[in-house]
C-alpha cells in the first residue's frame, strides 16, 4: 500500500495519510494472522470455521473500500472541515486550561 497509487493521495495532510494507512495495516494484519492460525492448525478444521473465515474477508474489504471512496469523494474539502473543527475544539480546551479565566459576576461588579 503506497499513497502514490491509492486514493489516500487525495488527502493533503501526511499525518492523516499515515493514520489511515496504519489503521488499514492493522486490520489486514489481524485478518491475515487469523487466516494463518487457521491454516497452521491452531483451530480444528470444520465447515463453520471455514465459512466464518471466508465471510470475514468482507469486513476488511468493505472498510478499505469505504476509506478509499471517502478519500476520493470530496478531495480535501472534508479535511478543511475536520481541521476547522479540531481548531475550535483546541480553542475550547485551551480556554478551560487558562488560569486567568474569571467568571464575570454582574451582581458583584455592577
Amino acid at each position: 500500500m503506497d499513497v502514490k497509487y491509492n486514493p489516500l493521495k487525495y488527502i493533503p495532510d501526511p499525518s492523516l495519510q499515515t493514520y489511515f494507512m496504519l489503521v488499514l495495516f492493522t486490520i489486514w494484519s489481524v485478518w491475515f494472522g487469523f487466516l494463518a492460525s487457521n491454516y497452521l492448525g491452531f483451530f480444528n478444521y470444520n465447515t463453520v470455521a471455514s465459512i466464518i473465515i471466508h465471510c470475514a474477508i468482507l469486513l476488511p474489504l468493505a472498510f478499505t473500500n469505504a476509506i478509499f471512496i471517502d478519500a476520493e469523494r470530496d478531495g480535501h474539502k472534508w479535511l478543511k472541515e475536520w481541521q476547522e473543527e479540531r481548531s475550535r475544539y483546541k480553542l475550547v480546551v485551551n480556554r478551560l486550561k487558562t488560569k486567568n479565566l474569571v467568571m464575570w459576576n454582574p451582581n458583584k461588579e455592577a
